[in-house]
């Protein structure tokens, strides 16, 4: 496996790998990498359908990208995923699998079509005071010290970086910034996750900086991710007879170890709740999702709380026993061991009537009805106890939803403190007071705020221990590598595999880590596109700065009396060279 730039293999079509007749594929979890992980076997590995086995512990594929409408809880989205333009090996991917809803177009066709006509922004990208504008006008508000500890971190080598925490690297400064605020509640960062992981999504957005306060920089799908993304990969899968076993809960992977070479020999499962297992050669290749940010994931309803599920899950004990058998295999409890650090919540919120949209519209500053661009994003209640934000993608978000329904998704990054209305914990409210805490903030006033959570809506909440736990603090080895050194037919997809320079919690880094197992392990001759280089084009880093310093020019900061002779010698060298030019052009100075 090697990377490429350009669009000199983007469009190319690879030979067929030798002796891909003889081999298997065995792909551990239905979610996005191992969906993507079939459609790269099939399409750049040339493998038959009929040889992939997709075995999966629920009765549905998908992993965390879902979107259902439950018979009895009615609509449920988990969590919404947010796109870029520079999402190299997804779009790859995306190209290649037909849409659903036009003929002739692939999912990126209409992706792109539908961007293109309606651009996403958000007019409202925070609110205090019950509903009103927060007033952050596209500000970061970092003072010099917090912008240089940006720039520190920025240029921080990652093994410098390794079992840091965010709180670690910056000061009271930076987390009183507004950039902060959009940082966190757009990306689900907190002051103790990993500064590593901080680091590699500022290298890897660097490019989108600008985009940040009014959320330009992102890209959404029509409707939920199961009906954009995750329904047509499956039905190409199935048109091309890909064998998807549901109700199989795979256990452990048992490896033979000959000194430095590493080949599963086992797959143990249970199938239906009986005990079975799949015996394997070098040519079956397998695919393992290890560990998972949905696992345990609880339900409540209007009524009643969801619990918080604190066993291992079936991923995390899967990755358990994986990694007891080599160092090489990461450690899993490095991320699924603290569920205080890595939890938070949310909930779906379903209008019935027309006495919520009104507030809704005052606050986006759209109709929410339009079919376009709603909120453009998350909209985040700053003065919130629970750090509460919530949006309205397009609608309707649902193929199946009624017209004169909206579908509303709410996070809550602090589950463990009272409410501002409700002075519970969001963790222990059901979906009512959930609605109720909600509408508080939106402005309802207080004397019709239970009967409009009762009559006016339905509230799904959803618990999620470890939906963070891939941004916990980490050093060399805790993920192991997409293909550990060694292994001859196995290698690990997902956001709990390590590639280089991607980012996780992004559906880009599901994507790249399968589109490298599979070139990997069947000798794929085309190159994987690498990481964007943003982070090391000069303009992006211009600007970039500048646009960080709320328009400032990075040559009027202040700097100590020697360092800013050399500032004024400096500029006099580069009067009237193209350096200049460049600098004034991306407003250094």
């Amino acid at each position: 496996m090697y990377y490429s730039n350009g669009n000199y293999e983007a469009f190319a079509r690879p030979e067929k790998p030798a002796g891909v007749e003889l081999k298997s594929a065995y792909l551990v979890g239905s979610g996005l990498a191992s969906l993507a992980a079939a459609c790269f076997l099939i399409r750049d590995g040339q493998m038959k359908g009929e040889k992939i086995h997709i075995l999966e512990s629920r009765e549905l594929p998908g992993g965390a990208c879902d979107g259902i409408k439950d018979q009895d809880k009615g609509f449920i989205i988990r969590g919404g995923r947010e796109m870029e333009n520079h999402f190299e090996c997804l779009w790859d991917l995306f190209r290649s699998i037909p849409s659903l809803e036009t003929e002739g177009a692939s999912v990126l066709d209409e992706f792109y079509w539908l961007n293109k006509k309606d651009p996403n922004y958000s007019l409202m990208r925070a609110t205090v005071n019950r509903g009103e504008d927060a007033h952050t006008d596209g500000k970061f508000a970092l003072t010099e010290k917090a912008a240089m500890e940006i720039m520190k971190l920025f240029f921080t080598r990652d093994e410098d970086l390794y079992d840091k925490k965010i709180a670690d690297m910056f000061s009271g400064e930076f987390f009183e910034s507004n950039f902060w605020l959009y940082w966190r509640t757009m990306f689900a960062f907190e002051d103790w996750h990993s500064a590593l992981e901080m680091k590699l999504y500022i290298q890897r957005f660097i490019h989108h900086i600008g985009g940040l306060p009014d959320f330009s920089a992102l890209k959404f799908t029509k409707y939920n991710q199961y009906e954009s993304l995750i329904l047509p990969m499956v039905k190409y899968l199935e048109a091309h007879h890909v064998d998807f076993q549901y109700n199989v809960k795979v256990t452990n992977v048992i490896f033979d170890m000959k000194g430095s070479r590493k080949e599963a020999k086992k797959i143990i499962c249970e199938r239906n709740g009986s005990d079975a297992f799949i015996e394997l050669t070098e040519e079956d290749l397998v695919f393992v999702t290890n560990g998972s940010c949905v696992e345990n994931a609880s339900f409540g309803d209007d009524n009643h709380a969801p619990d918080f599920v604190i066993t291992n899950g079936g991923c995390w004990d899967l990755w358990r026993n994986i990694a007891k058998q080599d160092a090489s295999f990461g450690h899993p409890e490095k991320f699924c061991t603290n569920t205080a650090a890595t939890n938070w919540e949310s909930a779906t919120v379903t209008t019935l009537d027309d006495k919520i949209p009104p507030y809704i519209q005052k606050i986006c500053k759209r109709d929410p009805f339009s079919g376009r661009v709603v909120t453009g994003g998350i909209i985040t209640v700053k003065d919130s106890n629970w750090m509460m934000s919530y949006t309205l993608n397009r609608q309707p978000h649902f193929k199946e939803q009624p017209k004169d329904q909206l579908v509303v998704w709410i996070y809550g990054l602090f589950t463990d403190v009272p409410g501002n209305y409700i002075k519970k914990p969001m963790r222990e409210c059901t979906g009512i007071e959930i609605t109720e805490e909600w509408l508080y903030h939106m402005g309802v006033p207080e004397a019709e705020i239970h009967e409009m959570a009762t009559k006016s809506a339905r509230c799904i909440p959803c618990m999620m221990p470890y939906v963070t736990a891939f941004f916990m603090p980490r050093t060399k080895g805790d993920r192991p590598k997409v293909v550990p050194e060694g292994c001859v037919n196995v290698a690990f997809i997902g956001q709990f595999a390590d590639t280089v320079r991607d980012t996780v919690f992004t559906t880009e880094y599901s994507v790249r880590t399968a589109m490298e197992a599979v070139y990997t392990l069947l000798n794929v001759d085309r190159g994987v596109p690498e990481v964007f280089g943003s982070c090391y084009d000069i303009r992006v880093l211009l600007s970039a700065t500048s646009k960080m310093m709320d328009g400032g020019k990075m040559m009027d900061m202040k700097l100590p009396f020697p360092a800013n002779m050399v500032k004024k010698k400096l500029l006099q060298k580069i009067s009237g060279t193209v350096i200049e030019d460049l600098l004034k052009k991306y407003n250094a100075i």
